[in-house]
């Protein structure tokens, strides 16, 4: 991970957080990117998750090309009390197996054990089997529950959880 540089997300970064996020998705057969139509809080991602009282950070190389993001908020949609939502969590190819993703999900992790959390969840697209195995090597199990976003590009979703190890259920 060398050349890596963690910050809070800036509004600012709009167009390389979507060309980022368009570079992954681009990977895997399918996906469609509209971001004014489903992903309009990319356009000023910081505002959006400060509204929510939550975090996000980006990664960026030495030559500043953003190669990572991962953002939290309280609660979030599946998740019961006491929850923080992992969301939005990429890491461009070029990137990744450098420990880029481990770190940014420990700075999540952080972020909500810091506020009380009891546990982390998040939901994840079915066809990202990398990310599934990686979630689970992090601790993160797969609930039985799945759900269906309604969007361009068909996507069903995984719901991961792991526990915190403040009380949690």
């Amino acid at each position: 991970m060398s050349g890596i540089t963690i910050r809070p997300a800036r509004d600012e970064d709009a167009p390389r957080l979507i060309a980022l996020i368009a570079g992954v998705w681009a990977e895997y057969a399918g996906f469609v990117i509209d971001v004014d139509r489903e992903l309009p809080e990319l356009r000023a991602i910081a505002d959006h998750v400060a509204r929510k009282g939550g975090a996000f950070w980006a990664a960026e190389d030495a030559a500043g090309a953003l190669v990572g993001s991962v953002g939290v908020l309280p609660g979030g949609q599946g998740g019961e009390g006491g929850g923080w939502e992992l969301v939005k969590l990429y890491v461009a190819r070029a990137a990744r197996r450098h420990g880029l993703a481990a770190r940014l999900v420990e700075l999540v992790e952080a972020h909500a054990a810091t506020a009380g959390a009891a546990f982390v969840h998040l939901w994840t697209d079915t066809r990202f089997h990398d990310a599934h195995a990686f979630y689970a090597a992090r601790g993160f199990r797969r609930l039985a529950e799945t759900r269906e976003v309604a969007d361009l590009s068909d996507t069903v979703e995984y719901h991961y959880r792991k526990d915190l190890g403040r009380g949690a259920a």
